[in-house]
């Protein structure tokens, strides 16, 4: 694969698996998003190592335009989302600190 197919590869990818991930999150199935998450960082880190030196045509320029307009809407509204069940997780985390805490303090067996 030419490094200007590649660049628009990850775009590409990047772009299916963001909209994977929106699907995802509107069905709630968190679990799966941190695979995903994981999958991106890597596209991410290639087209760091290979996108300085790539001269794309004007059809791969709009091709990769288009892509980043859906992996930003998407990405936006999976944050969106996801911040909700992040503030519950967290409420959650608290919560059981505080009652092992409160355990410890009163002598509990936590």
């Amino acid at each position: 694969m030419s490094v200007n197919s590649e660049v628009v590869y990850c775009y590409e990818r990047l772009a299916i698996i963001t909209a994977r991930m929106l699907e995802l999150s509107r069905q709630e199935e968190w679990g799966e998003l941190p695979a995903l998450e994981t999958l991106c960082s890597a596209l991410v880190q290639r087209l760091k190592e290979i996108e300085n030196d790539t001269e794309l045509s004007s059809e791969q320029r709009e091709v990769v335009r288009h892509s980043l307009i859906n992996v930003r809407r998407d990405q936006e509204e999976v944050i969106r989302l996801v911040k909700p069940q992040l503030r519950q997780l967290l409420t959650g985390i608290a919560s059981l600190q505080a009652q092992a805490s409160l355990g410890k303090a009163y002598g509990g067996s936590h």
